[in-house]
């Protein structure tokens, strides 16, 4: 789940709680997006602030302990394998250790200057993708990949098989799950989709 900081969501960290309690949920994860310390004087508009986290962390601690007799609360972020800001990562996790983080692979290199990956790609953009995905996954720092089949191509096309089953290929050896995404699939989005899938149980 995101929170109201990643600015593409709404409600309290504490509505969030009391919903899942009222439905049943055994179990909840927050992982709103990951705040970088960027180089460059970048804004983003799709994730908390750097001068956010540490709220993000204190305010679902806080439910943690609150509600812990009536739901499991796990703490997370959804981050991207930028290669070059990773030990800004590394070192942000050793200082709030967090449950667990999720691969979701938006742009190409950094959102200061890259792509976005779900618009469509060439062939060379696809590669990059999945190329991303694999360094990210083989880090060992991430739990699962989330929307996998984000990137947007021609998925009848014998390349995005060839490029998706290398993908699919390294998930399975190194045992990471690879998440079917629910608010696509509730909004019509491009993905997930059928071929993605058919690729990833053809790999096993």
């Amino acid at each position: 789940m995101h929170t109201y900081r990643c600015m593409h969501a709404s409600g309290t960290d504490e509505e969030y709680v009391l919903s899942a309690i009222k439905n049943g949920y055994e179990e909840i994860g927050f992982s709103d997006h990951s705040p970088w310390k960027y180089d460059s004087n970048f804004v983003a508009h799709m994730r908390m602030k750097d001068s956010q986290f540490h709220d993000y962390y204190r305010s679902v601690s806080a439910l943690k302990e609150k509600y812990k007799n009536q739901i499991s609360i796990k703490i997370g972020l959804e981050c991207e394998y930028f290669e070059k800001y990773i030990p800004w990562l590394k070192k942000t996790l050793k200082n709030y250790p967090i449950d667990y983080i999720i691969l979701g692979n938006h742009f190409d290199d950094t959102d200061e200057t890259g792509i976005y990956f779900g618009r469509p790609l060439n062939k060379q953009q696809l590669t990059k993708y999945v190329e991303s995905c694999i360094a990210g996954i083989k880090t060992g720092l991430y739990s699962y990949v989330a929307h996998p089949d984000l990137a947007f191509y021609d998925t009848d096309d014998p390349f995005y098989t060839q490029e998706m089953t290398r993908l699919c290929q390294a998930a399975k050896e190194y045992q990471m799950p690879l998440e079917f995404n629910l608010l696509g699939y509730s909004t019509n989005r491009h993905y997930p989709n059928t071929a993605f899938f058919k690729i990833a149980k053809e790999v096993g």
